[in-house]
């Protein structure tokens, strides 16, 4: 084994070690791991280190003693290894962008199949258990056109409307994406077991659960978060007065995603979710073509080839007026949108710094900015 292979496997071992913690919760994990910069280090770390970390509750620091500590889960990591299941922290280059931008994105992902850079382009389908079968088609028909289109479905792989949505994207060649509310080996619900093959070979299985975490009722709204933070918008059916999918349209709302309403039969228990959302402002869904049309910019086609300024003196203003790290922005844009974490890289500027010359640059008409910190060259 190479050193970085060992590199990486001693770091995933350190993440599993502070995952079983029971009073170290997400937010504790990731307040913990942005202070000391790795896993290794927050369980290297001294009392004195841990006490000088604000925000971080005494339970915790009493958990991270040394003799507090369960032993490093050696059997747990060969497990992960046999079943093919990815360990995907936040600090790696492959975890999803748009899940790093909420404000409490799981430290941790467990990923069965695979996660490709197109999965930015997702919406989420979300609704009831319970559906009708005229919502079941209506799911099976709005995913398959919104995977024929280029967008990866993601839901919660629950029975009902979650099936139909990844049932739909697949039949239509798509991708998808079920976020679970169990460990990742659990056969949850036993009547997915087909679909469960499926899913893997043309998408991913996700959660933030140990292996062997049983679906209990309280580990479903974390999941909704995952849910909707890995998608552009949030569809929501088919849903009750007190559905989950409704708390994955208010996760949704909170991260400044978009959310979307698929109306039905008056006074049917099934229809009083999704009314209620739309009186709240939420847009009406008939078609594939009312989610496309919000996050069409967003679509990955085969650009031309962008135009690329000629290179600028050192400091100073272009013949444009752009400055000089303003040029070296507009270098990387074209018309098909870019990210800004890919920005960021492209140009090596810090994402404060970043961040407010694309401001200046979207008040000025150079750049526009579209859901999801994706940003184009106005031309």
């Amino acid at each position: 084994m190479g050193s970085d292979a060992m590199a990486a496997e001693r770091d995933a071992i350190a993440w599993l070690t502070l995952k079983r913690i029971p009073d170290l919760g997400n937010r504790s994990l990731l307040r913990l791991v942005k202070a000391l910069g790795s896993p290794a280090a927050v369980l290297d770390a001294d009392e004195g280190s841990l006490e000088s970390i604000p925000g971080l509750r005494s339970k915790a620091r009493f958990a991270l003693r040394k003799g507090a500590r369960p032993e490093p889960p050696l059997e747990e990591w060969r497990s992960l290894r046999e079943l093919g299941i990815r360990l995907i922290s936040i600090l790696d280059a492959d975890y999803p962008a748009n899940l790093k931008e909420i404000q409490d994105p799981p430290a941790v992902l467990f990923c069965l199949g695979t996660l490709e850079p197109r999965d930015l382009v997702a919406v989420a389908v979300v609704g009831s258990r319970a559906a009708s079968p005229g919502g079941v088609h209506f799911t099976e028909r709005l995913c398959g056109d919104l995977a024929s289109s280029g967008v990866t479905v993601v839901s919660g792989f629950a029975v009902g409307i979650d099936g139909a949505a990844h049932r739909g994207a697949l039949r239509a060649g798509g991708r998808t994406i079920a976020v679970l509310g169990c460990g990742i080996d659990i056969p949850y619900p036993r009547l997915h077991g087909s679909l469960r093959t499926d899913v893997e070979k043309s998408g991913a299985f996700l959660s933030e659960f140990l292996l062997g975490t049983p679906p209990a009722p309280a580990h479903f709204p974390q999941r909704n978060r995952i849910i909707s933070g890995l998608s552009l918008g949030v569809v929501v059916v088919e849903a009750a007065q007190r559905s989950g999918s409704l708390i994955t349209a208010r996760f949704a709302l909170e991260q400044g995603r978009e959310v979307f309403a698929v109306p039905g039969m008056a006074r049917n228990f099934r229809s009083v979710g999704p009314h209620g959302l739309l009186r709240q402002g939420a847009k009406l869904v008939e078609s594939a073509e009312d989610i496309l049309e919000e996050i069409r910019p967003l679509l990955r086609t085969v650009p031309e080839q962008p135009q690329v300024p000629s290179r600028l003196p050192s400091g100073g203003m272009s013949n444009s007026g752009l400055s000089t790290e303003e040029a070296s922005i507009v270098g990387v844009l074209g018309p098909a949108p870019v990210h800004i974490d890919e920005i960021a890289r492209s140009t090596g500027m810090a994402a404060s710094r970043l961040s407010a010359l694309l401001v200046g640059l979207e008040l000025r008409g150079v750049v526009r900015q579209s859901v999801g910190k994706y940003f184009v060259l106005v031309t």
